[in-house]
């Protein structure tokens, strides 16, 4: 078995800080392993003149991009933001949305795939807010934003079309109408703001 191995697997997928406790219980090694393991990790990449650091603080480990790419990622994340939403970044927003509040690991077993990143840039846009999980507190949610609301030109979720019936279904199935259902709304509200803008 090797550690460093599937701790950068972890790190990669899981996108958030990790506890050397949390990562004990998924590799099954006692607490001095997973360390070493983590430092010698940390080091490779340290030394590398790769686009990816790990940080270990406060008996937690991260994976995240180098400081000197900085400018870069933020033009990226800029970029990213001012541009339409992407399909996986509609999903999931859809997801949240109907099912919320939602931990992560539940979006994901809908969807079949990782959302680390696209929730981080939902939250970015202001479109989903991360709250605590009152049944786990190492743990978040994630629900719909004020400013999801207020970009749709809805007063609350439940005035979303179909909100009911859908949320009620099977959502693995319902996916592709509830994502649809919402690019509309949105659509239709950035219709609105225009024709307003003509207007004036």
């Amino acid at each position: 078995m090797n550690i460093e191995s599937i701790l950068e697997s972890i790190l990669f997928i899981s996108g958030e800080p990790m506890s050397f406790k949390k990562l004990e219980k998924i590799i099954e090694k006692n607490k001095d392993e997973v360390i070493t393991g983590a430092e010698t990790l940390a080091k490779k990449y340290s030394e590398s003149n790769g686009g990816l650091k790990i940080i270990i603080k406060d008996n937690k480990i991260q994976m995240v991009t180098a400081g000197e790419n900085s400018q870069f990622v933020e033009k990226f994340f800029k970029a990213d933001i001012e541009g339409d939403l992407s399909r996986a970044a509609l999903e999931v927003l859809s997801v949240v949305a109907y099912r919320g509040p939602i931990a992560r690991t539940a979006i994901e077993e809908i969807r079949g795939v990782n959302c680390s990143f696209t929730l981080r840039h939902l939250m970015i846009r202001d479109l989903v807010e991360r709250i605590s999980n009152p049944n786990d507190s190492r743990a978040y949610l994630y629900k719909i934003s004020f400013d999801f609301l207020k970009k749709l030109g809805i007063e609350k979720v439940e005035d979303l079309p179909k909100f009911i019936e859908l949320k009620e279904k099977e959502l693995p199935k319902e996916i592709k109408e509830t994502d649809d259902i919402v690019e509309k709304k949105r659509d239709e509200k950035k219709s609105e703001i225009k024709d307003e803008s003509k207007n004036l």
